[in-house]
């Protein structure tokens, strides 16, 4: 097995996706007057899901900036998240557990934290590749501000389209083009905080 590293040039790639999602969120934003400030909800406990090799090794490079005691208090938080989402899920329940990086209402790798970490919140498209488009509305406080306007005065949502598909031609170019051979990513932070960082079997299995 070896570990799926990004490249300096992959990294640049993948900060530019990160940093443009991010303009578009604050554009929306703004628009809609919409912070988080004094929302008695929190994003850090929502089920979220992701599915990237890159992002997934991008977060550990986040993690081992940390002093190891601090990586092992974060993966031990992982587990006992994990136990309570099992437990939620048993009983047929959505997963509402706060994230182990989450501290004291910060991330403790704010710079490395993933996409949808990113850009939850604003109302946003996608268009998959067979053409269906999905229309995400925010937040429920971001929806309650969208309730109170009128149509014209809505902001153009957040199109994710053209960015992520510039991420799954990443994707592809980190894993040698064989995406389509390697396991599905499908997994919450905290199943990457103990899973640890990517690996993917070698191409040539004597090296």
């Amino acid at each position: 097995m070896k570990e799926v590293i990004l490249t300096d040039a992959q990294l640049e790639v993948l900060e530019y996706i990160y940093h443009k999602l991010q303009l578009e969120y604050e554009r929306v934003a703004e628009a809609l007057d919409f912070t988080c400030t004094g929302c008695p909800d929190n994003c850090c406990d929502s089920y979220f899901q992701h599915h990237t090799y890159a992002e997934w090794a991008h977060l550990w490079l986040g993690i081992r900036r940390l002093e190891p005691e601090v990586q092992l208090s974060l993966i031990a938080r992982a587990k006992s998240y994990l136990e309570q989402c099992e437990q939620a899920l048993a009983a047929g329940q959505r997963p509402q557990v706060m994230c182990p990086l989450n501290d004291e209402g910060r991330c403790v790798v704010y710079q490395h934290r993933l996409l949808v970490c990113r850009t939850h919140g604003v109302p946003a498209t996608l268009t998959r590749p067979d053409g269906r488009t999905f229309q995400f509305p925010g937040c429920f406080r971001c929806q309650e501000i969208v309730e109170n306007l009128d149509k014209n005065e809505l902001p153009v949502p957040v199109e994710r389209t053209l960015l992520l598909q510039r991420l799954a031609l990443l994707e592809n170019e980190l894993l040698d083009n064989k995406r389509h051979l390697l396991p599905k990513v499908k997994m919450t932070i905290a199943e990457m905080l103990v899973h640890g960082p990517p690996v993917i079997p070698r191409t040539d299995p004597s090296k």
